[in-house]
């Protein structure tokens, strides 16, 4: 029985002084492993550049097409403008043209208005 108690003190001792011991793995990666994680951060960072190249065009499209629209809207309105204009100023031509016919009208019937009156 003592040889027994022995041996399970000195496996006690033993398992406790390799528990303590430190691990035997190499902390730094292998080249292989190294050379395999820098090309998928090689990778991700050529798709996040595509990705990022993509939305800027997106975007430049965007307010291309917006910068277009606007100068339309712009053109639009002064070409409704100018058709104003332009409908304003036919209709003062037809109102002085009409003003200019009641004046002949008035000036033609005025005079053989005027002799009748003097006599």
């Amino acid at each position: 029985m003592n040889k027994l108690i022995t041996a399970l003190v000195a496996t006690l001792f033993a398992s406790a002084a390799f528990a303590q011991a430190p691990v035997a793995s190499s902390p730094t990666p292998t080249p292989t492993v190294a050379k395999a994680e820098a090309k998928e951060t090689k990778t991700v960072a050529k798709a996040d550049a595509k990705e990022t190249k993509a939305v800027v065009k997106a975007d430049a499209k965007e307010a291309t097409v917006a910068a277009n629209a606007k100068e339309d809207v712009t053109k639009a309105q002064a070409d409704q403008k100018v058709a104003k204009v332009k409908a304003h100023h036919k209709a003062a031509k037809a109102k002085a043209d009409a003003h200019a016919d009641t004046v002949k009208a008035e000036a033609k019937a005025a005079p053989a208005a005027a002799p009748a009156a003097t006599k």
